[in-house]
């Protein structure tokens, strides 16, 4: 005699096959993602840190982050011996405007001793052209401040006769903000000072 339930049986079998099913993704799932744990986490100590000169340890991030400071700080300290070297008489106040931007008062006393000295005025009475050729920084940082050394080989036009100097400086650099575009690098020069400027050769064009 047909009745209009299924058969009691199939539908105990039914539902013991749903939950032993549920139960074996269940497992499998929990297994998995205790597998990608503990995978992740041996990547992670295994490549989270780096080790220093001195046998210190030290984060990738860290590491990461001091790589871009020096690619920035170096980036910096070419756009500012550019600025503040690179000059003749048509570019030298636009140039020297942006180049006091990207360092602090001793860039502004350096610029206004210049300017009593009368290094400007010779620029423009004689027409005079000063080219930066190579710039050559070297960082070092000790405990958090860093400091430079630059040096930068440019030459003086002076129509006739072309002169070769190489000027070693140094200073410090600190963070700050950025200022888009006048200090796109968020870095300042401090204690700028202009060691030694020696002449390499004369040239005649």
């Amino acid at each position: 005699m047909k009745t209009p339930y299924k058969n009691i049986y199939n539908v105990l079998k039914l539902n013991r096959f749903i939950v032993v099913s549920v139960i074996v993704c269940t497992f499998l799932s929990s297994t998995i993602s205790v597998w990608m744990v503990f995978i992740t986490n041996e990547n992670a100590l295994n490549n989270a840190f780096a080790i220093n000169i001195d046998g210190s340890i030290i984060p990738l991030k860290l590491v990461s982050q001091k790589e871009n400071f020096k690619v920035e700080a170096l980036a910096h300290l070419e756009l500012f011996h550019n600025y503040f070297y690179n000059i003749d008489a048509s570019n030298y106040e636009k140039n020297l405007k942006k180049a006091l931007w990207l360092g602090n008062s001793s860039i502004d006393n350096l610029y206004r001793q210049k300017k009593a000295d009368g290094v400007y005025n010779r620029l423009l009475q004689y027409s005079l052209v000063q080219k930066v050729l190579g710039i050559d920084s070297q960082i070092t940082e000790n405990n958090g401040s860093y400091s430079f050394t630059a040096t930068t080989i440019f030459e003086i036009n002076r129509g006739s006769i072309i002169d070769t100097y190489e000027l070693v400086s140094t200073g410090n650099l600190i963070m700050v903000d950025r200022n888009f575009p006048n200090n796109p690098h968020g870095l300042l020069i401090t204690n700028y000072f202009e060691n030694t400027l020696k002449k390499l050769n004369n040239e005649s064009p």
